[in-house]
């Protein structure tokens, strides 16, 4: 008897991630093409989507900035601090860069604000003001409320405290992170459902201009990673090295930069980056730390990726913004950046952190972050490859950097 064919449920769980959401994203424009009415049903499931998003963005930003803190290692080469200046830097840059293509390019969302209230800040004063307020707010309020800021305050506070409790602690703080990490894997893993959902719903509602704010949106995403990595890493690259640094920076592009696009996970790119490292002819004790350091913290697309999508939030929702504010935008969208998690999407699930520097309530912010996770499937990809390539880049430009510095001095 000849063995039955797999199951088409099997097919599908047999399929990536990406792959599934593509079908999602499909499913979702034909539905709303061939059955609007029945579209408009399926919104409860891009509902349920968003309230688990909610659900386990605050305990994993949380959890997550404690852990990476309190299980930092002492004692580090004091060499690590150039290149850790130039991911600083070059993330911040990457910030400054996605705020000028926002304002110039501005994108418009396809958001629900039913009875929600939407209070918008009068000035940088107001924001510093709310941003203070914010950051001493009780843990368990903060936890409750989604208050990101006071969130990420207590987390930094907490990891540093724990850093002088012993092994047993942090060990179990690691694998506290570890068990949320599969949580937050488990809710993404239903992407393609609410994906369907959300598509289906918001083209048969809203009609399929949402898809040009959608190609919009993704279109300043994309031009701001390729500015970044051809015009902005090649300048700071310049500035280390004083001289031509297209060579380093397209091997960069080509050796790892393309590897992290289909995998999709700078922590599964590190093996190739630190094969390259040493095919470049780095110190081993300095870019054995620095590329898994890299991995974590040198996070140029995912400040885009926060900076974009909470300015086109802001655009939608009518926000006015102002210099002062944009600045301090860059500057937070950096440091979230820094702790994005290290799963797909982990970057989306910090922007309700930028939007509540604009009075964003949560209601909303998470649904730019479900838009995110519709245009994630090439976002994510360029994201990874600008971060994972931009690993090697800076830390290739700090070691030869230091041993030009070095030889000129002797």
């Amino acid at each position: 008897m000849t063995p039955s064919s797999p199951s088409l449920l099997h097919r599908l769980k047999s399929t990536g991630l990406v792959t599934q959401i593509i079908i999602g994203l499909i499913a979702g424009i034909a539905l709303a093409l061939l059955a609007p009415d029945v579209a408009k049903s399926t919104a409860f499931i891009g509902k349920v989507f968003v309230s688990a998003l909610k659900a386990v963005a605050p305990i994993l930003v949380f959890v997550l900035v404690m852990a990476s803190i309190a299980n930092h290692k002492h004692g580090q080469e004091t060499h690590i601090r150039p290149i850790l200046f130039l991911y600083l830097l070059g993330t911040f840059a990457a910030a400054v860069v996605a705020v000028v293509a926002s304002m110039m390019f501005p994108s418009s969302l396809v958001l629900s604000t039913q009875d929600v209230a939407v209070t918008a800040p009068g000035g940088i004063g107001e924001v510093l003001q709310s941003l203070l307020l914010s950051v001493v707010d009780n843990p368990v309020s903060a936890l409750m409320n989604a208050n990101f800021i006071g969130i990420l305050a207590w987390a930094i506070g907490m990891g540093v405290a724990i850093r002088h409790a012993g092994d047993t602690t942090r060990e179990v703080l690691g694998d506290l992170s570890n068990g949320v990490t599969l949580i937050v894997r488990m809710v993404i893993r239903f992407a393609p459902l609410g994906i369907f959902g959300l598509v289906a719903s918001t083209l048969a509602t809203s009609g399929f201009g949402a898809l040009i704010g959608y190609a919009h949106l993704l279109a300043v995403l994309l031009g701001c990673m390729l500015f970044v990595a051809l015009v902005m890493n090649p300048l700071i690259v310049f500035w280390k090295l004083r001289r031509n640094p297209y060579p380093l920076v397209l091997m960069c592009l080509r050796e790892s930069g393309i590897t992290a696009f289909f995998t999709r996970s700078s922590a599964a790119n590190i093996p190739v980056n630190l094969e390259l490292s040493k095919r470049l002819g780095l110190h081993e004790d300095t870019y054995s730390v620095s590329i898994p350091l890299g991995a974590t913290i040198n996070m140029a697309g995912a400040a885009i990726t926060i900076t974009v999508l909470t300015l086109a939030a802001v655009h939608t929702l009518g926000i006015a913004v102002d210099i002062p504010t944009a600045i301090l935008l860059s500057l937070v969208a950096a440091i979230c950046a820094c702790g994005a998690s290290g799963v797909a999407g982990g970057s989306l699930l910090l922007i309700p952190l930028a939007c509540s520097l604009f009075g964003i309530p949560s209601e909303i912010a998470m649904q730019v972050v479900a838009v995110g996770f519709i245009i994630g499937v090439l976002q994510d990809s360029a994201e990874t490859a600008l971060n994972s390539s931009t690993d090697v880049l800076f830390t290739a430009a700090a070691c030869l950097g230091e041993e030009e510095k070095a030889q000129r001095t002797a």
